[in-house]
Formats: structure tokens, C-alpha cells, sequence
């Protein structure tokens, strides 16, 4: 009997033999990757994290440097964050602060120059976005109105088009365009919903001193539809 089951026992151990032999390397291999591909994904975590801690540290003390008006110092972080970090929502949400307090303090350019370097990286378009309406501002209050249209012209996600129409229309207005401003004024009113109510109460008042029924298109568009 034990000699029996000694056989069957060297049976088993000739097929496992034979079985590694044939999908041995096969098995290691896929257990290297996957094991590997396991070890990155931590690794990536981990960086990803880290990079984030960094990068808001970075932010904290451009806040810190907005708050006081230390205006030399926030250019530094500006440009440590940016080049570190550019990538990184931080890097973005910092240059929107920088460009505000650079413009209070007179440096329009650099203002300019922070709006535009988000409106380009910001990993986000909804800050990109911001970053456009923003600049297209500044443009218009420097009488650039062709830049403004310009920096206006871009794609816009859904929820900021009305917003980039009025601003269109405050543009073309001061340029003495009335036809086409109440076009992208009436663009933004019916692209604005209840829950803007305050802000399309606005684009209506620039509508009604253009001689327009924001009230008469918007039936005339609901008819249409």
C-alpha cells in the first residue's frame, strides 16, 4: 500500500514538474507585472500626494503674501508654485489670487500675464474659464477691445457662456456696436436660468436701455423651439 501510493505520489510530482516547466516562466512573468504594476500605482499615490502637500504649502504662503501686499514675495511664489507645481489645481487657484492682488497694486501686466498662464494650464477648464473672464476685463478696462473679444472667443464650458456673451456685449457696446451687443446680450439672458436670477435681472436692464424686451425674445424663442 505505501509503495502504491509512493508512486502516486511520484506521478503527481512529474506532472507538477511538467506543468511549471511549461507555464513556469509564463506565471513568474505575469506576477512580476503585476506585482510591479502594484508597486508603481502606490508609488504614483504617493507622489500624487505628496506633490499636492507641496504644492499647498506653496499656496498657503501666496495667501500669506497676498494678505500682507508683499507683492515682491508673491512674484516669487507665484513663479516657484507655477514651475513646481504647474499642473496642479494650487498652481492655478494661486495665479487667480496673484493676478488680483498684482492688479490692485498697479501691475496690470503681470496681472495680465498671471490670467493668461491659467486661462492656458489650468488643469481645470471651469478655471480656465474664470481665468478668460478675468482677463477679458482687464483688456476692457485698457480699452483693448479687440484682445477682449479675442480672449472671449474661446470655448467656454456650458455653464460659463452666458457669462462670456455678456461680457461680448459690454465689449461691443463700448465699441459702439449696438445691434451685435444686444445679440450677445440676449444670448446670455436666455442662456441664464433662475437659480442667476440677480445676475439676468442685470443683462435684462442692459437689454431694456437698448430699446429690448428681454421678455418679448424670450417667447419669441420659446415659440420657435
Amino acid at each position: 500500500m505505501a509503495k502504491h501510493l509512493d508512486l502516486e505520489e511520484q506521478e503527481q510530482l512529474d506532472q507538477l514538474r511538467h506543468y511549471w516547466n511549461t507555464w513556469g516562466n509564463l506565471i513568474t512573468w505575469v506576477l512580476i507585472v503585476a506585482l510591479g504594476a502594484y508597486a508603481a500605482w502606490n508609488g504614483w499615490n504617493y507622489w500624487q500626494r505628496r506633490q499636492g502637500a507641496l504644492a499647498s504649502a506653496l499656496y498657503s504662503e501666496l495667501e500669506r503674501s497676498a494678505d500682507a501686499g508683499d507683492v515682491a514675495h508673491l512674484e516669487r511664489v507665484l513663479g516657484d508654485i507655477k514651475d513646481r507645481f504647474g499642473g496642479t489645481a494650487y498652481a492655478a487657484q494661486g495665479a487667480l489670487l496673484a493676478a488680483k492682488v498684482l492688479d490692485e497694486k498697479g501691475k496690470a501686466p503681470e496681472a495680465r500675464a498671471a490670467l493668461a498662464w491659467v486661462a492656458d494650464k489650468a488643469p481645470d477648464d471651469g478655471l480656465q474659464a474664470v481665468a478668460r473672464l478675468r482677463l477679458a476685463s482687464l483688456q476692457t478696462g485698457e480699452k483693448a477691445y479687440d484682445e477682449a473679444l479675442k480672449t472671449l472667443s474661446a470655448s467656454f464650458p456650458a455653464a460659463f457662456v452666458p457669462l462670456a456673451a455678456d461680457r461680448r456685449g459690454d465689449v461691443l457696446l463700448l465699441q459702439g456696436k449696438r445691434t451685435e451687443a444686444a445679440a450677445e446680450f440676449g444670448k446670455a439672458y436666455q442662456g441664464l436660468g433662475a437659480d442667476r436670477g440677480d445676475y439676468r435681472r442685470l443683462v435684462a436692464i442692459k437689454l431694456n436701455a437698448l430699446g429690448i424686451d428681454p421678455e418679448a425674445g424670450a417667447a419669441t424663442a420659446g415659440a420657435a423651439s
